[in-house]
């Protein structure tokens, strides 16, 4: 922290800070309201809502067949959308908040430097953290490596999405009625309408979306990835809100049984779509053998 002596002279002459103000809070159910005066008599007002997520997605979502699916995504084919799989229908949340961390300051100032000192050790590359381009990468290689953090992994194409949702299915659920889903978002609008923060703690609720350089991190390019960076809980919540004060929708959800699993699989390993060609390495191989063989 600084003084505002230390500082004053990067501002106008004319500019007066207030030293002192007295505050008061109250709670009104999720919300805290909060009120101030200065002693230069300067009133500010804020009020701060509680972040809830609920078990069930928020987005309102299309169920299709395997066929229809790949129909409906061929007519939308263009670089505007990006497309995320899941196992199953769950509200789209990172998974750094969905164990329960929402202080992205302390990631960035704890969990981060003990990373950086421990993977540095065994990357080939040196991760200068003072680069965006480059902590930007770190961040994505300890996401696709599955430490927990705000990002949220994203795929240009359909058919990748696709894949990571039903890869977590073994086969031989023919007549199971569950679903996996699809979410489909507006990145190129969403670019356009909304401010993109390249940091991850702004003192606001943001969602933006970046394009991280692929250092040392080979199942970037053929996951043909997308990530976006957030320090909102409730991410749904967030987007339905933007939607309706731009009177733009910008996120859609397709909900596919998982009796599909096996047809899915069997057309996008022919699409060179495999755990071998998404995580090039031993890992990879030896997961798309088991389900070649298992």
């Amino acid at each position: 922290m600084v003084s505002w002596e230390s500082i004053k002279n990067l501002y106008d002459n004319n500019i007066s800070h207030s030293n002192k103000a007295d505050v008061s809070m109250t709670i009104d159910g999720d919300r805290m309201k909060i009120s101030a005066k200065t002693d230069i008599n300067v009133n500010l007002i804020a009020e701060l809502s509680l972040q809830k997520v609920t078990e069930e997605s928020l987005i309102q979502s299309s169920e299709m067949s395997w066929e229809q699916y790949k129909k409906h995504v061929s007519e939308i084919l263009d670089d505007q959308m990006v497309f995320r799989g899941q196992k199953q229908p769950w509200p789209l949340q990172t998974s750094f908040h969905r164990r329960g961390r929402y202080r992205t300051d302390l990631f960035i100032s704890k969990d981060i430097p003990i990373l950086h000192q421990r993977l540095c050790s065994i990357t080939s590359h040196y991760f200068n953290l003072d680069d965006p381009k480059q902590n930007g990468a770190f961040f994505n290689l300890l996401q696709h490596h599955g430490y927990p953090t705000p990002l949220l992994d994203w795929s240009y194409s359909p058919f990748v999405a696709a894949f990571f949702a039903f890869r977590e299915w073994a086969k031989g659920h023919a007549n199971n009625n569950e679903c996996i889903r699809i979410y489909i978002f507006n990145n190129k609008l969403w670019r356009q309408r909304l401010t993109q923060i390249n940091y991850l703690n702004p003192p606001f609720p943001h969602l933006s979306a970046t394009d991280f350089a692929a250092i040392n991190n080979p199942r970037v390019i053929p996951q043909q990835a997308l990530t976006t960076v957030t320090n909102v809980v409730n991410i749904e919540a967030y987007i339905l809100s933007v939607e309706k004060s731009n009177g733009v929708k910008f996120l859609h959800a397709i909900d596919i049984p998982v009796k599909y699993r096996d047809e899915a699989m069997r057309e996008l390993r022919y699409m060179g779509i495999t755990a071998g060609s998404m995580f090039p390495g031993i890992d990879g191989v030896c997961e798309e053998m088991k389900d070649r063989f298992f």
